[in-house]
């Protein structure tokens, strides 16, 4: 593990950056399926551009995570709690790099094009299947769900850290402040 007390800028930022495209996601999401109409289209031509830059960005993060170690937890959590978080952090990488690309893989199973701005379409990444379509649906959607849930325990230990343990856990993530210990 690293001796850093906190993550990188570049994760950081892509942290917050991710947190707030991955929320309005599900939001639109959500919004999509309970909607028609043109309101419809217009969070359909939202929701597949913001899904591959979270791809994108998913891998960028990931790359950035494995070149640049994360600070160590604290020596005071319980090991089962340290399996808990870094549990917790693979299937988060593991959500925001699926999630992207199954849906890509359900539209192009429906034979539907995805469709980037400025009329740009990606490729089908799968042969038309009206079958798998579905399966990727469902799959896609208990995923989305799943990824909530996973968000939603993330959020409550980070706020078990910043409220009531006050360990060094929080501040690793949200501190922009140099301190000494970041000066070479």
């Amino acid at each position: 593990m690293s001796t850093s007390i906190r993550f990188s800028g570049l994760a950081r930022i892509l942290h917050w950056l991710m947190a707030v495209m991955i929320l309005t996601m599900l939001f639109v999401g959500v919004f999509m399926a309970t909607t028609t109409g043109p309101a419809y289209y217009t969070l359909l031509s939202l929701h597949r551009p913001l899904g591959i830059a979270i791809l994108l960005l998913a891998l960028v993060r990931l790359t950035n995570r494995l070149l640049v170690p994360p600070p160590s937890l604290p020596d005071t959590m319980p090991p089962l709690q340290k399996a808990a978080a870094l549990g917790s952090h693979v299937l988060l990488y593991a959500l925001m790099i699926a999630m992207p690309l199954i849906g890509w893989g359900m539209l192009s199973a429906g034979n539907y094009p995805v469709i980037m701005w400025g009329g740009f379409h990606l490729p089908p990444i799968l042969p038309h299947n009206p079958v798998l379509f579905a399966t990727l649906r469902h799959l896609h959607t208990w995923l989305a769900i799943l990824l909530f849930a996973t968000i939603l325990l993330h959020l409550a230990a980070a706020l078990l850290h910043a409220l009531i343990l006050r360990d060094s856990v929080w501040p690793s993530m949200v501190s922009f402040r140099r301190t000494e210990r970041d000066l070479p």
